[in-house]
């Protein structure tokens, strides 16, 4: 396996010098290659011998600290092709043979926008056209820091699009799941990410998807545009495209109505009951948690028929519908309760992943309430199935479930009359549930009684 170092020696104490790298292979190869890539003579004396950073020296330059590492592959590459056609092994063949592969790669980039300039314009223009919303740009910008951390890594932030190769992908998928190991190694990486934003765990097989889908998003356009000859999503095949791209799913996770009833009525200690009162408006309403924390009573409405009801357009989906349709879930009573005491100015929801966040109080409040039913859950480094107290599942996603669930259990299946297979478009067109029809089935679901409201949301007939 061939060694490559840096070689730099000069008299000069000023100005700057081309870097040569140094190539060994066993006891008989001995070679140099004489970049174009300068160095301060004052930075020499930083880099270790392999071109990294010295421990505890400052105002290295960084960018050239890339440059070395972009380098590097190249120089291997163009040693064992040599290796491969028979040719001499010598400074000067090595020398030129590095100068043919960077010609390519000279011109391509001229022409062409780095992959991060190209994925950074098509967040924002994706957003200007309409066809992104400013909700999804956001995870769309958190896929791209991820990329831009990978290729700085791997000395590769210079590539262009059609030089990001269906390994090079592989490695990312592999760099997503593992990216907590790389947060030690390189804090300068890290430095602008909040705490509690860092990666601290291998991510879950569903994220690392979820992030892939956004990044084939962009290549696919890229693709559509005669932008790059094919996506490396392409270039995977499809059998191991699929692999590549498959969520697990775990059971579904809920609270059951009994459940849910006797958290309602649970005696909690005071620091736990804003967390409890905010957690079963959201299992009443069934939204995000993004949503949730922006609601306010200007979202409430209320029906002809005297029924108060939220009202909002998911901001998760928001710009990606073809209308600006809004949600319209109908209040039950304790949820109206709650948001009048309330005025939805719920503080527990400012900090939702902290240590006293919202989704860590839910779990001590579940454990509070002695929810301890084993749930399964999925176990990535042990590939099955393990089983976990509820108490340990909750987070905010949990009130979402529960809602979904409750729900579900009063609906009566519109296709067990057999005058329409399942998934027959024409049911769907013959009828569809007003809100007085939702108010109904959420009062059975949540064991809530019917009641109306005026305009000034007072309560009629108490």
């Amino acid at each position: 396996m061939e060694r490559i170092t840096l070689r730099v020696r000069t008299t000069k104490k000023d100005g700057t010098v081309p870097i040569m790298f140094r190539l060994r292979d066993g006891e008989t190869v001995d070679i140099y290659y004489k970049s174009d890539i300068p160095i301060d003579v004052k930075q020499i004396s930083k880099l270790k011998s392999d071109g990294t950073p010295k421990p505890k020296v400052t105002s290295v330059d960084l960018g050239m600290v890339d440059k070395i590492k972009e380098r590097k592959p190249i120089i291997s590459q163009a040693y064992r092709g040599m290796k491969q056609q028979g040719l001499d092994i010598t400074s000067e063949v090595l020398q030129a043979e590095v100068e043919k592969l960077l010609r390519p790669i000279v011109e391509l980039r001229t022409e062409n926008p780095s992959l991060l300039d190209r994925y950074d314009r098509y967040a924002e223009e994706s957003v200007r056209d309409g066809i992104m919303s400013e909700a999804r740009q956001k995870h769309v910008k958190v896929v791209g820091s991820k990329l831009r951390r990978f290729l700085i890594i791997n000395g590769l932030s210079e590539i262009t699009a059609e030089e990001f190769t269906a390994d090079m992908l592989m490695e990312f998928r592999n760099f997503i799941y593992e990216e907590y190991k790389y947060v030690p190694k390189h804090k300068r990486l890290y430095k602008d990410i909040k705490q509690n934003n860092l990666p601290s765990a291998r991510a879950s097989t569903n994220t690392v998807v979820s992030q892939l889908k956004m990044l084939q998003t962009f290549f696919t356009i890229l693709d559509d545009n005669d932008e790059i000859r094919k996506s490396p999503f392409r270039r995977l095949g499809t059998e191991r495209r699929r692999t590549v791209m498959k969520t697990q799913f775990d059971d579904p996770i809920f609270l059951r109505a009994e459940e849910l009833t006797k958290l309602r009525n649970a005696e909690l200690p005071v620091f736990l009951r804003e967390t409890r009162d905010a957690f079963v408006v959201q299992c009443a309403f069934g939204c995000r948690i993004g949503d949730f924390q922006k609601f306010n009573m200007e979202k409430v409405g209320v029906s002809e028929d005297g029924i108060p009801y939220i009202h909002y357009i998911p901001h998760k989906t928001a710009g990606e519908q073809s209308g600006n349709t809004e949600l319209m879930t109908p209040i039950v009573r304790y949820a109206f309760d709650i948001i009048k005491r309330y005025n939805f100015q719920f503080k527990i929801l400012r900090n939702i992943n902290g240590t006293n966040g919202y989704n860590s109080l839910i779990k001590v409040m579940l454990k509070t309430c002695g929810f301890d039913r084993k749930v399964a859950h999925y176990d990535e480094s042990r590939k099955e199935n393990v089983y976990l107290p509820l108490h340990e599942a909750g987070t905010s996603k949990l009130a979402r479930k529960t809602h979904v669930d409750m729900m579900n259990k009063v609906q009566i299946d519109k296709y067990a009359a057999g005058l329409h297979k399942a998934g027959s478009g024409a049911v769907n067109r013959y009828t569809a549930l007003e809100l007085k029809d939702r108010f109904a089935l959420m009062n059975l679901a949540f064991g809530q009684k019917p009641y109306k409201v005026d305009a000034e949301l007072n309560v009629i007939g108490e």
